[in-house]
């Protein structure tokens, strides 16, 4: 575990150090979260990064929703092995072969790539994570709760959106919240599927680390993830809200 974390708790602490040399300690400084909030391009990069996994995460999630619910209400059907496997693959599969695909993919039918492009590759990507919690959670959901709903005259899409989703509304909010990681974190699929103009954060920190890491990367690296652990902490929270809500009911 010390393994894990050690690393990141070091990256956290030199954020703060004022010396320009990362493994010289020159004093406490918050002066790198100055310089990192004006540098103009990692600025670009992260409004683009958010932009994108923002997009694809609400995309992935409900195509996600929907994989699922066939996956769980539709027990037999021709072609549910095909199905599945297609499903599960991006998980198993290389991400050098998903960019390599989707570029000539892009390449082959004409379209320029940019921002739209890398949100379709990540919504492609990270659609198999946020369809497999989504289907855990709706197979342990009681099927009896809609068929009440039914049996006193709701139609079943109107049943669902009014009995099952209220209960799986923190399964969105996980599964949201992983595909939102996942594309913000990627760097290779984004690679093969930018264009002039629309590089992400990961790939403009990348770019920069090949002339040395300075106390800026590390600035912008302990911002991201305090933005990811606020985003942790509210879905906890509502999530802990959401779960006291329905036993109160």
């Amino acid at each position: 575990m010390s393994f894990l974390y050690l690393p990141i708790a070091i990256l956290i602490v030199f954020s703060f150090n004022k010396s320009k040399l990362v493994t010289v300690w020159g004093g406490f400084s918050t002066q790198w979260y100055g310089a990192a909030l004006s540098n103009a391009a990692l600025l670009d990069g992260a409004r683009v990064s958010f932009m994108v996994a923002a997009i694809s995460a609400t995309l992935a999630t409900a195509l996600g929703l929907l994989a699922a619910v066939v996956m769980v209400r539709i027990r037999r059907f021709r072609g549910r092995q095909l199905f599945m496997g297609l499903l599960a693959a991006p998980m198993v599969m290389p991400e050098v072969v998903l960019g390599v695909s989707m570029l000539l993919m892009f390449v082959a039918l004409g379209i320029d790539r940019g921002p739209v492009t890398i949100t379709l590759a990540h919504a492609t990507f990270t659609m198999c994570f946020a369809a497999v919690v989504l289907q855990s959670r709706l197979a342990e959901l009681d099927p009896s709760l809609e068929e009440a709903a039914r049996d006193l005259g709701c139609p079943p899409a109107t049943a669902f959106l009014k009995v099952a989703l209220p209960n799986i509304l923190p399964a969105l909010a996980s599964a949201w919240l992983l595909s939102f990681t996942l594309s913000l974190d990627d760097l290779v699929i984004s690679s093969f599927t930018t264009g002039p103009g629309a590089s992400t954060l990961p790939m403009k920190i990348y770019s920069q680390i090949k002339f040395g890491v300075t106390p800026e990367i590390n600035a912008v690296s302990t911002m991201i993830l305090g933005v990811v652990a606020l985003g942790l902490l509210v879905a906890a929270v509502a999530t802990r809200g959401s779960d006291s809500a329905l036993r109160g009911h």
